[in-house]
């Protein structure tokens, strides 16, 4: 079996970079990446940038997904995606039958499996998706489970915190393998009881090693028996407490609530592993602003008035001012770099002065290659960019299991 590759949502290519770096085995045929509302494609021609030498334009699409016939999609081994987290949920549309919300990504991902059945599927979202929307809890992820169900796909996820794995950000996020029931790897897995899969021998819990649970600890449901897999069922009436770990397998869900296992990792890359040594003195924060960053970082408990009268006090916890360099970084968010609360302020290691991060360094935060995002735009978006990113480390130890398991479909 080819390690064939098709990328959506590409962003600047943390997929890509992740299982290029795992395996030169792996070819991406097509990848799409479209900003809406953005009159430069900067991520996009970052993208291409780096990777149109090793194909022809035509791998590389710039418009909405939705636009896109799947006729234009190449088949593909492995569809790799860092998708939105939105509403799922679908309505009855008379003779048409059901169709979910225009414009919700998900279902052109759907719409791609549907065409091109890939034997397997890697997606990466919020660990929210697990628990919306607050007023019916699971009904979205049961919905793209049931999706995947009808498609004839088995699933399993898990979030995953970064720096719990040795790496340099504590960025949770879940991550969604789906194997196509028609596979070697499925009739495996099939040997393997699901408190076995979901402790040892599942993509994840085998790549990611989690520590020993009681069997009687895995909640479960017959999402096929309870819902029939009807996707409008599900969207009206299904709510479930999804845990941080979990399977879809012959028609039931089982979950279970895990703890890393990270007895294998010696030392964690922390900040300072990738902090630069000089940086320019445009990152090195004013005096005039200090005082503004500390109130910014600081706690705080303040009296507001809500719109029908009420008062009430806002609270908001400190955040470590500076950020400590002994320790992972903190989850980056797109507005890192600005003025904000969530922006990371360092004490400069040549200088000790307080400062700004690098757009280098919050590429190395991410697992990155140096200056990947250099490539014309605007230290802002290079911001915005990472801010967006996924860990490119974790996804590197995926492809390096995913690979093994391909290598033994044609034997």
């Amino acid at each position: 079996m080819e390690h064939t590759i098709c990328e959506l949502f590409a962003g600047v290519g943390g997929f890509r970079v992740g299982l290029e770096k795992s395996s030169l085995d792996w070819k991406t045929v097509w990848a799409n990446q479209w900003e809406p509302s953005k009159k430069v494609q900067h991520a996009f021609e970052c993208y291409k940038s780096h990777f149109e030498t090793s194909g022809g334009i035509d791998k590389y699409s710039n418009i909405d997904i939705a636009q896109v016939p799947v006729e234009h999609i190449p088949n593909h081994t492995l569809l790799v995606g860092g998708f939105p987290c939105q509403d799922y949920s679908v309505a009855s549309t008379g003779a048409r039958g059901i169709q979910g919300k225009k414009g919700v990504l998900w279902w052109e991902i759907e719409r791609i499996l549907e065409a091109k059945r890939p034997p397997f599927v890697i997606l990466e979202n919020v660990d929210r998706l697990l628990k919306s929307p607050s007023s019916q809890r699971g009904r979205d992820f049961g919905i793209i489970i049931s999706c995947f169900a009808k498609l004839g796909y088995s699933v399993e996820w898990r979030v995953i915190n970064a720096a719990e794995y040795g790496f340099q950000q504590r960025r949770r996020r879940i991550f969604i393998f789906a194997v196509h029931n028609t596979t070697k790897y499925f009739k495996e897995l099939q040997n393997q009881s699901p408190y076995e899969e979901l402790q040892s021998y599942g993509f994840f819990s085998s790549t990611f090693n989690v520590e020993k649970f009681p069997e009687d600890a895995i909640s479960s449901i017959d999402i096929k028996e309870k819902y029939s897999l009807d996707i409008l069922e599900i969207s009206n009436n299904f709510a479930f407490g999804f845990k941080n770990s979990g399977i879809y397998r012959n028609g039931v869900i089982y979950t279970v609530e895990t703890t890393p296992n990270n007895l294998l990792v010696n030392k964690p890359i922390t900040l300072e592993d990738i902090l630069e040594k000089t940086v320019d003195e445009k990152y090195i924060l004013s005096e005039d602003d200090l005082e503004k960053w500390t109130y910014m970082k600081g706690p705080k408990a303040i009296e507001r008035t809500s719109k029908d009268g009420h008062k009430y006090v806002f609270r908001e916890g400190g955040i470590a001012f500076p950020d400590p360099i002994d320790k992972p970084a903190r989850t980056m968010l797109t507005s890192e770099g600005s003025k904000n609360r969530s922006t990371h302020v360092v004490r400069d290691i040549e200088t000790g002065k307080l400062r700004l991060l690098t757009p280098i360094e919050c590429e190395r935060i991410n697992g990155f290659p140096d200056n990947w995002t250099n490539t014309g735009m605007t230290n802002s978006f290079r911001y915005f960019c990472m801010g967006n990113a996924l860990v490119v480390n974790l996804v590197e130890h995926m492809g390096k299991k995913l690979h093994s398991i391909i290598e033994k479909e044609d034997k």
